[in-house]
């Protein structure tokens, strides 16, 4: 039987290591080892990232409401309440997009919350 040896697929691995470790500061993209470590770690922080990105964004959305609603006299929990009272269904991004882009219709939407109160 011949010895088979990994040399090749060893190879890939590392290339392919390396290669995602393209643009690290000094020995992380050029050491196999090295840039090993940094790419499982940065790949720890992508997905930590895409967690918060998640709540960051609910953040925007909640006050650019409360930013909204602040005008017509009332507050976010109360507009919110108000909303589910009155069986609208809108998500918080639809509702931060209509306060930004469509004022009108945010406002039929408040008077509705309040009405719903």
């Amino acid at each position: 039987m011949a010895r088979i040896k990994g040399a090749i697929m060893t190879r890939k691995r590392r290339n392919k290591t390396l290669k995602m470790a393209k643009g690290y500061w000094g020995a992380k993209s050029k050491h196999f080892k090295m840039a090993k470590q940094q790419v499982m770690k940065s790949g720890n922080y992508a997905f930590t990232g895409r967690k918060l990105k998640k709540r960051e964004f609910r953040r925007l959305w909640i006050t650019r409401i409360s930013a909204a609603v602040k005008p017509f006299g009332m507050n976010y929990s109360t507009f919110m309440n108000g909303l589910k009272k009155a069986g609208v269904s809108l998500n918080r991004k639809m509702l931060s997009e209509l306060a930004i882009h469509d004022a009108a219709a945010f406002a039929s939407l408040v008077e509705t919350a309040k009405n719903a109160l």
